[in-house]
C-alpha cells in the first residue's frame, strides 16, 4: 500500500502538472492571482499556480463576424435591409477580458447599432454609390468605441442592400429613361454633325459650280455599277453648254 507521504507527494505532483499550460502562437493567457490581474502570458509553455491563479485564453487572430441584416430607414425615408461583415482582432488580451464582458458579443451588438445609425444618416443614392465612404465611417466609429476593450476593428464591408420591390422597379424605370435620354442626345448630336457637314459641302459647291456637275457624274457611275438595269436620268443643260459653245467658237 502507498504510504501517507507517498500520497502527499503524488498529490503535489499531480497538482503541479495541472498547472502546466501550453499556449499556441496566436493565444495568450490572461492570469488572475487571487482575483487580481497579473501580466498576461504566452505563447508556449507557462505555469499557472494551482488554486492561487486562474487563466483565461484569448485568441489574437482576426475574427470574421457577419453582421445580421438590419432594417434601416434612410435619410430620404426609404426602408431597406443592410447587412455587413466585420473584421477585428484583440490587441490587448488583458483589456479584452477585464474591461468588457464577452467582447465578441459586445462587438457584434455595437456593430449592429452603428450600422443602423450610419446608414440611417445617408440617402439611398449615397448608400448605393458611396459604399467605401460608408464602410470607412463605420470602421472609424467602431474602432473608437472598441479601443478601450483592447479590440482593433480593421475592416467593415457592406455586403448587401435589399431594396423594396417598388423601389427596384422605380430605379429600373429611371435607368431606362436615362439610357433613352442618352440615345436621343447622341442621335441629335449625329444629326447636327451631319447637317454641319452638308452645309460645308454646299458652301464649297456653291463657289465651284463645276464640282456639282462632277458629283452628278460620279453618282451616275455609282448607280450604274450597283444596278444591272437601264436607268434613265435627266441630263442637265449645263453639262452640254461647253459642247454648244465649241461649234460657235470654231465657226467664228
Amino acid at each position: 500500500m502507498i504510504g501517507p507521504a507517498a500520497t502527499v507527494v503524488l498529490f503535489v505532483v499531480v497538482l503541479l502538472v495541472s498547472g502546466v499550460k501550453i499556449l499556441k502562437e496566436f493565444e495568450r493567457g490572461v492570469v488572475f492571482r487571487l482575483g487580481r490581474l497579473v501580466a498576461h502570458r504566452g505563447p508556449g509553455i507557462i505555469f499557472v499556480i494551482p488554486v492561487v491563479e486562474r487563466m483565461e485564453r484569448v485568441d489574437l487572430r482576426t475574427v470574421t463576424m457577419d453582421v445580421p441584416a438590419q432594417d434601416v430607414i434612410t435619410k430620404d425615408n426609404v426602408s431597406v435591409k443592410v447587412n455587413a461583415v466585420l473584421y477585428f482582432r484583440v490587441v490587448d488580451p488583458s483589456k479584452a477580458i477585464v474591461e468588457v464582458e464577452h467582447y465578441l458579443f459586445a462587438t457584434s451588438q455595437l456593430a449592429q447599432t452603428t450600422l443602423r445609425s450610419v446608414c440611417g444618416q445617408a440617402e439611398l443614392d449615397e448608400l448605393l454609390a458611396e459604399r467605401d465612404k460608408i464602410n470607412q465611417h463605420i470602421q472609424e466609429i467602431l474602432d473608437l468605441q472598441t479601443d478601450p476593450w483592447g479590440v482593433k476593428v480593421t475592416t467593415v464591408e457592406l455586403k448587401h442592400i435589399d431594396l423594396p420591390q417598388e423601389m427596384q422597379r422605380a430605379m429600373a424605370r429611371q435607368a431606362e429613361a436615362e439610357r433613352e435620354r442618352r440615345a436621343k442626345v447622341i442621335n441629335a448630336e449625329g444629326e447636327f454633325q451631319a447637317a454641319q457637314r452638308l452645309a460645308d459641302a454646299s458652301a464649297v459647291i456653291s463657289r465651284h459650280p463645276t464640282a456639282l456637275q462632277l458629283r452628278y457624274l460620279q453618282t451616275l457611275t455609282e448607280v450604274a455599277a450597283e444596278h444591272q438595269s437601264t436607268t434613265v436620268f435627266p441630263l442637265p443643260v449645263d453639262l452640254l453648254e461647253p459642247f454648244l459653245k465649241a461649234p460657235k467658237s470654231s465657226g467664228s
